[in-house]
Formats: C-alpha cells, structure tokens, sequence
C-alpha cells in the first residue's frame, strides 16, 4: 500500500509567520516521533491561476495574511489515524499550540483552514 498524506491549508498573519514557523518545526518532530515519514509546510508564492479558485479565496485571506500549504506523509492510513488520535494528547502539543491559537493574539484561524486525508493516485 502506497503512502498516505494529510493535507492543509490555513491562513497566517504575516506579522506572525515567524512565531508559526518556529511552532510548526516542533510540531513536526512530534508527528514523526508518532509516525510520520515526513512533514511539509511551504508559504504561498504565487496563488492565482485564471479560471480557478484560489487558496485566497478559500482561506479567505486578508490583506496581511500569507497562505500556508502542507502536508504529513505517512506509510500508511492505519498509521495516520494512529497519530491522529495520539498527537493532540501529547502535552507538547497543547503548549505549542495554546499560543497560536489564543483569542487575544490570534496567530493562526482554525476556522479558516482547509484539511483532508490522501490516499495515493499516481
């Protein structure tokens, strides 16, 4: 069986991506340590493309917000739903995510972000 990714997409306030960098370098290690192969995030460079929608459109991104793209590899489903189960009680993650998720210095809207689970095509 093929590998299996989650995928997402959020918006980050620009004044804020440093802070969300420095987070999600440790929020990788911890899927890892929990079985992911590997763990991507990339911010957007060039989002329009004529006759689609875009990830701003999506996200609905704000004149000082970035998109941020990612994704978890994982070797397979079984493994993905294991960690997805395991990381959010890791206490780590609870004190690496309580700061960018604080409702008096938001640096990241959950509500605004697109996620789902990949299985292989090509």
């Amino acid at each position: 069986m093929a590998n299996y990714i989650d995928g997402f997409v959020l918006p980050v306030p620009q004044t804020h991506l440093d802070e969300y960098k420095n987070v999600a370098e440790k929020v990788a290690e911890t899927w890892k340590e929990y079985g992911a192969l590997a763990y991507f995030e990339y911010v957007g460079d060039d989002l329009k493309l004529e006759g689609t929608r875009s990830f701003i459109e999506v996200t609905d991104l704000k004149e000082d917000e970035v998109v941020v793209f990612g994704w978890v590899v994982f070797p397979s489903k079984e493994i993905r739903d294991q960690a997805n189960q395991q990381v959010p009680n890791d206490p780590r993650m609870a004190e690496l995510v309580a700061p960018l998720t604080n409702s008096k210095r938001l640096i990241f809207d959950a509500s605004r972000m697109v996620y789902g689970g990949f299985q292989s095509l090509v």
